[in-house]
């Protein structure tokens, strides 16, 4: 028998979101009993995020998520202590995991936790670098207005591109988004899901698809969608592309297809051609200037409101959460 769901402090209510011209205006869904009801976890699996780690969970636990759980895989630049502070006040279940990276088997195990552990009815298998942005109301509130029979909900990414880098943090920086999201092999930004929970949940790698069993009818919307900010600069994309392209190479257990897109980045890194990749996608003309996520975290930072559990202060210089 699972043990208790952790507590989790309670959130800040979210703030109106912050939208564009480009966006059309969709009815707030209504705060229901059943959003207070039903339990959303998080799982990220991370190393050497310092620079977005505390961003995301701030973000989301005011989109709704009750609890996260998140694996470090050997950080060095810091991701680790935030992580500490996280877990310190009951936010995060944080699990050191150092070795060679291996995220299908980690991430389907923190899926597993979040069901059997911490009592999840729904799960988002999260990345450090993207954030889920409902086009009204909260993450959370979507998830519990939607009927029983669907089982996953499927958004769409939108790549976000690199920024001249200077004094401000990235999410300053970064505004210009692709007007048609590509991976590294020019075919469109595969999307990813939200799963309801069921005790056979397992996740293909990368969060795109379900393994059998499958339960429920899988919902595509345009209702909230996925901001992904990979490129947030040289040093660091460069970083996660050996580290995830060292783990792919070489790996005879998976099927050619897993990790192309990786793949190839990592032989352009090889080839001495990455930051020209790089480069390349800062000089993308067709793209949208897009500040959705700037504005609202700037509101958010200037909330009188600390983080979730914290003591810092409105002057703090971290992010005092975040709602849309």
């Amino acid at each position: 028998s699972g043990r208790e769901p952790s507590p989790c402090r309670s959130v800040p209510p979210a703030l109106p979101r912050l939208q564009t011209g480009e966006v059309t205006p969709h009815r707030r869904p209504p705060r229901t009993r059943l959003a207070e009801a039903m339990r959303l976890v998080m799982t990220l699996l991370v190393r050497d995020e310092a620079d977005i780690v505390r961003e995301n969970l701030d973000f989301h636990f005011a989109q709704g998520i009750d609890f996260a759980i998140v694996m470090d895989n050997g950080s060095t630049d810091g991701t680790a202590e935030i992580l500490e502070e996280y877990a310190a006040r009951g936010l995060i279940r944080l699990i050191h995991r150092p070795g060679a990276f291996d995220p299908e088997p980690w991430v389907n195990e923190l899926v597993g936790i979040a069901i059997r552990e911490e009592g999840a009815d729904w799960v988002l298998p999260n990345d450090a670098d993207e954030f889920w942005l409902p086009r009204a109301g909260t993450l959370k509130e979507l998830l519990a207005t939607l009927p029983d029979e669907i089982g996953a909900v499927v958004a769409q990414r939108h790549n976000f591109l690199p920024a001249p880098e200077g004094p401000e943090p990235w999410w300053e920086r970064m505004t210009r988004r692709a007007r048609v999201s590509l991976n590294a092999h020019g075919r469109p930004l595969p999307p990813k899901i939200v799963h309801r929970t069921h005790p056979g949940l397992r996740i293909r790698r990368g969060n795109h698809r379900r393994m059998p069993p499958r339960e429920g009818r899988v919902l595509r919307t345009d209702a909230v969608e996925v901001l992904h900010f990979q490129m947030r600069s040289y040093a660091q994309f460069e970083r996660r592309v050996i580290q995830i392209g060292s783990a792919l190479v070489g790996r005879d257990d998976l099927p050619e297809r897993v990790g192309r897109a990786r793949k190839l980045q990592y032989e352009l890194w090889k080839e001495g051609r990455l930051r020209e990749a790089y480069e390349a996608a800062a000089l993308e003309s067709d793209a949208v200037e897009d500040t959705r996520l700037r504005d609202a975290l700037l509101v958010l930072r200037s909330m009188p409101a600390p983080i979730p559990g914290s003591d810092r202060g409105p002057d703090a210089t971290p992010l005092a959460g975040a709602g849309l």
